[in-house]
């Protein structure tokens, strides 16, 4: 019996080291597949389609043989007049009815989809016009203050442009979120979407004393008197501190200016205390332009418009998806993480 449970002990260990090693290999092959990734594809997705299905459906359900049949008349009739007046050309390029261009922004601390983010903006240049529009449906409780201003970078070019951007927000748009909403001609929120935290936020443990107390000496080299202000393992200084404040303080301007630029109407020094708010009060405070969630608008918007889904896709190989995996997985831990270090964890669960 002794035997079969040592037996059973190692057996243990050595399917965790296995399992252990075959994850590392898998984040290994998948950052070395990343350099040689295949060139992704445009996925384009007619949404009018999708939403006369969804009306034929219920008719279906709903309706009596007479009706159903007399229905089934008027969509064919409908049907016969749309394919007299459209031109041979693909329903892309028609000028005749206003276009709109859907994307999606589903946003990590490191703004990951800004990948994605670029390659549907260029494909949306080649094609939009001032008359279009573009509806971007944005989650996202922010993240790495460079990761995001670039994600808002890619939404400044359709501004640029004169095309009319409209940012849908149906749960949270926060921080480097509401940077990027902030970037629209209009916001629209649900009413109990998670709207602001236009503030700053660093932190970082330090290890020093510990290190010390078990005898265990630690150098950093620099050169450039504000090269490395604050440090986990060294012993931090009072002029450090000053200058990591500082740099805090001159980022949190910088965000403020941008979204001053943006939305002049907002009481700048009146929200950006880091503070959030729900999507009715934060219509109060002018950070949103209206109370409506995406389905709503874009229900509204397909009667007049043709609305396109825009989604750039790359196929991942296996070695990929587990790199991938885990990295999300990491992602998940620091934002449980730093949702129990905010006075907001509740908000965010």
């Amino acid at each position: 019996m002794e035997f079969i449970a040592d037996y059973g002990l190692f057996l243990a260990k050595a399917i965790t080291f296995v399992i252990a090693f075959a994850v590392i290999v898998g984040i290994i092959a998948s950052q070395k597949n990343n350099q040689n990734a295949d060139k992704g594809q445009l996925e384009i997705n007619p949404l009018n389609d999708q939403y006369d299905e969804i009306s034929q459906a219920m008719n279906a359900a709903l309706l009596d043989k007479a009706a159903k049949k007399a229905e089934a008349k008027r969509i064919k009739k409908e049907q016969k007049k749309k394919a007299k007046a459209s031109s041979p050309k693909d329903d892309l390029d028609a000028e005749a009815d206003k276009r709109i261009f859907v994307v999606k922004f589903n946003g990590n601390i490191s703004a990951s989809a800004v990948t994605n983010l670029r390659e549907e903006i260029t494909a949306i240049l080649t094609q939009a016009k001032s008359t279009d529009e573009v509806v971007v449906k944005l989650e996202s409780s922010g993240g790495m203050v460079h990761s995001y201003g670039l994600a808002s970078s890619q939404l400044d070019r359709l501004r640029k442009k004169g095309i009319p951007l409209t940012i849908c927000v149906d749960k949270v748009a926060a921080s480097g979120g509401y940077m990027m909403a902030c970037v629209g001609d209009k916001i629209l929120a649900a009413p109990f979407a998670i709207i602001g935290s236009i503030g700053v936020v660093a932190q970082l443990p330090n290890f020093h004393r510990l290190l010390k107390k078990n005898d265990v000496d630690f150098e950093l080299l620099t050169a450039g008197e504000h090269k490395r202000t604050l440090t986990m393992f060294g012993e931090n200084t009072e002029q450090g501190r000053e200058k990591f404040i500082e740099d805090l303080q001159d980022t949190h301007q910088l965000f403020k200016s941008y979204i001053n630029e943006r939305r002049p109407n907002v009481d700048i020094d009146k929200v950006a205390t880091g503070e959030v708010w729900f999507g009715s009060r934060a219509l109060e405070l002018s950070l949103i332009d209206d109370l409506m969630t995406s389905d709503e608008y874009l229900t509204q918007q397909a009667d007049s418009s043709k609305l396109f889904e825009i989604n750039y896709v790359q196929k991942k190989k296996f070695p990929q998806r587990m790199g991938l995996a885990a990295e999300e997985s990491a992602d998940r831990l620091l934002v449980r993480w730093w949702n129990r270090l905010t006075d907001t964890s509740q908000l965010y669960k």
